[in-house]
Formats: structure tokens, C-alpha cells, sequence
């Protein structure tokens, strides 16, 4: 049998595959470990260290449960969630930004004008825009699996007191792309920092808080899924987001309407909101597969 050694171990593995190994398989496992092994090399690494690694490991995995996926937070607070979304975005397109661990599946359906504010007293926020394609045509029955914070800075996965699917929705263009809802400001908060990649932010220096921000998948037949937030251009950590997910074009500005100007029809809320309210108009651009 061939000896190993440190220096051929990437070698050797390299010729631990089949013949019928999927070749992207293949391809993906080999870059891995050289970069694995490198990794090992160029730092030295410890047993401790190792054993540490694997606690880590472990830990996350003990902590994610069906709300809470500590695995999708990791890669988000070391930037490869946000990587491989610039990697695979179309420079024409609405840009993909990260989908986080707090996204629930099953929200309801939420007519256009619909309201996800319900008992919450904040100011009112007007969310709206038309879903596209490239060339500039509105999508009809582009779907958007919408959420976001409420006031507290939590999601309803986080907070007992919220019901399921508080400020959760997910909403179906017409023939004229259009999206529009009704909810109040999101609020900049921290991701989990109870577990294993609090760890992480803490042992590196680096504070756990995200900018606030709407949440959108975007579905189309004949288009490719988009998974994307936009951010208000005020918010103190829009230049230092924790989870790397801001991109300059889903950057967007509030802008406040004064009282008395809120839609007379079409809106859930038409006919009840006296005060000012907040207006986000921003466009969704969509990619053909």
C-alpha cells in the first residue's frame, strides 16, 4: 500500500473516486479538500484547535431546530451566503442578497392593498412597485413570499408573543406587475448571538447587528427565483451589515407623505390612516431562465 505522508495526503485522496462519480460531485469535493488541507498546512493546526472545530460543529448543530438554522447564520456572518448570491446574479437584474435563518414557508395569501401591520401602532409604511422583466414589461403572477421584523426587532420564529406568521405574507401580481402593501418600518436588530457564531462575532471583535430591511422572494414561470432585501438609506449599519447582504441597488430611500394623502381605495387601510406615513416605491427586476 502507497504511504501517506503530509505532503501527499491531497493526492491521495484525489484518487478515492469512483468511476461513476457524479463529475460536479467530483469537482466540488476535490477543491474542498485541497483547500482544506491547505488550510491545515499554512496554519498549523492543532489538535486542540481541531477538537475545537468540531465542538463548533457540533454546537451548531445541536442549537437549529425548524425556527432557528445556525448553519445558514454561519455562512451568512462569514460571507459566503453573500458570496455565492453575487456570484450568481445578473448584472441586469435586481441584485440577490441573503435569505437568512428566519424565513418560514406557508405564510398566507395577502391581497394587493392587503395590510401586515394588524395591532401595531407604528407609522404606517406603503411598500410598493411592479415586478419586471429586463426589458421593462410587467411580470403577471410573479409571486413574493414577503416578511420582515416587527417592531421589537424580532421575527415571529423568535418571539412567542407574535402570531406564526406575523409579518409574513405572500402576494401574486396582476397583469400590471404591480406589488403593494401595507406594514410599518422594519427595525435594524442583532442576529443570534446565544450560540456558536455569537462565539465567533465575539472572539473576533465584530458586532452582531444587521440594517433594517424588507424581505422579497420573487418567483415567475420562465424567470429565475429571486431572493433579495431592500434597505432604507438612513439605517447606521447599512455600511457594516453583520451578514454582508447589502448591494447599492437595493439601497432605497422612505419618504415621508403627509397626512391626508394616504390611497382613498385600494388599500386595506384606505380610509383609516389621518396621519403622515412612509412610502417605499422600489421595482423588482427579474431574469430569464
Amino acid at each position: 500500500m502507497r504511504s501517506v505522508t503530509k505532503d501527499n495526503i491531497t493526492d491521495v485522496f484525489m484518487n478515492y473516486f469512483g468511476p461513476d462519480t457524479d463529475p460536479r460531485l467530483r469537482e466540488i469535493l476535490q477543491s474542498l479538500v485541497t483547500h482544506l488541507h491547505n488550510f491545515a498546512r499554512e496554519t498549523n493546526l492543532t489538535h486542540a484547535e481541531w477538537r475545537k472545530g468540531i465542538e463548533f460543529l457540533e454546537w451548531a448543530g445541536d442549537i437549529s431546530d425548524k425556527e432557528r438554522h445556525e448553519f445558514v447564520l454561519l455562512s451568512d456572518v462569514l460571507g459566503l451566503s453573500s458570496l455565492v448570491d453575487m456570484l450568481h446574479s445578473h448584472p441586469e437584474g435586481t441584485s440577490s442578497s441573503v435569505l437568512g435563518p428566519f424565513h418560514i414557508t406557508g405564510s398566507p395569501p395577502l391581497p394587493i392593498g392587503g395590510d401586515l401591520r394588524g395591532d401595531f401602532k407604528e407609522q404606517v409604511l406603503l411598500a410598493q412597485g411592479i415586478v419586471r422583466d429586463m426589458d421593462g414589461n410587467p411580470i403577471e403572477g410573479a409571486e413574493l413570499d414577503i416578511w420582515q421584523t416587527a417592531p421589537n426587532g424580532l421575527y415571529s420564529s423568535q418571539d412567542p408573543d407574535q402570531d406564526t406568521y406575523s409579518f409574513h405574507g405572500i402576494q401574486t401580481t396582476g397583469a400590471d406587475g404591480r406589488y403593494a402593501f401595507t406594514s410599518v418600518k422594519p427595525v435594524s436588530y442583532t442576529v443570534p448571538s446565544d450560540g456558536p457564531v455569537g462565539d465567533i462575532l465575539r472572539a473576533s471583535g465584530r458586532h452582531p447587528w444587521r440594517p433594517s430591511h424588507l424581505h422579497y422572494i420573487v418567483t415567475a414561470p420562465g424567470f429565475r427565483p429571486l431572493v433579495t432585501e431592500i434597505f432604507p438609506d438612513d439605517d447606521p449599519y447599512l455600511d457594516e451589515d453583520t451578514v454582508f447582504g447589502v448591494r447599492e441597488d437595493l439601497v432605497m430611500t422612505y419618504v415621508e407623505k403627509p397626512a391626508g394623502s394616504f390611497p382613498t381605495d385600494g388599500f386595506e387601510l384606505s380610509g383609516k390612516v389621518d396621519g403622515p406615513y412612509l412610502l417605499a416605491d422600489f421595482d423588482l427586476v427579474l431574469v430569464r431562465e
